[in-house]
């Protein structure tokens, strides 16, 4: 199963905040885990990650905390999830530094890089932005044997 990890997770939650919910645009660590029942060390690391990489901007102070620091629009999913997990693998051999014992015989290896580059274009054409607009859908194309595609809407 293809599973984002809980920093990114928790990233997401606290960009979107600040992208939605923040009064004036900006909220500590401790406001933003205690909104979503999120440990607030791990929020702040990751928020301090994200910062070092201007995805947000930090504020010291009585009155500071955490902003955007581009617009929500401007920032696709694919840059979030990167800059907390690195790169996209469905699989071992997915990642270079990860040898695989079946590279030579493996004959699912090309189609699931496929899904993985499809996975991948999603994100990047995906916006936070979009993440926080409830009303966005998005479309889902599902093929099947001799069937023509299908298109559904996520939410």
């Amino acid at each position: 199963m293809l599973r984002l990890s809980k920093k990114t997770d928790y990233g997401l939650l606290a960009l979107q905040y600040l992208a939605t919910d923040a009064p004036a645009g900006g909220a500590s660590a401790r406001a933003i885990a205690e909104r979503y029942g999120i440990p607030a060390e791990l929020l702040a690391k990751v928020l301090q990650h994200l910062a070092r990489l201007g995805f947000v901007a930090a504020q010291k102070g009585v009155h500071g905390g955490y902003h955007l620091a581009r617009p929500a629009r401007t920032i696709s999913l694919a840059e979030i999830v990167e800059a907390i997990d690195g790169p996209l693998a469905i699989t071992a051999c997915g990642r270079h530094e990860e040898p695989c014992e079946q590279f030579g015989a493996c004959t699912v290896r090309d189609p699931l890089a496929r899904i993985k580059d499809r996975i991948t274009s999603v994100l990047q054409t995906m916006t936070l932005a979009e993440l926080t607009d409830e009303e966005q859908t998005i479309p889902i194309v599902v093929r099947g044997r001799g069937e023509a595609d299908a298109r559904l809407e996520a939410r």
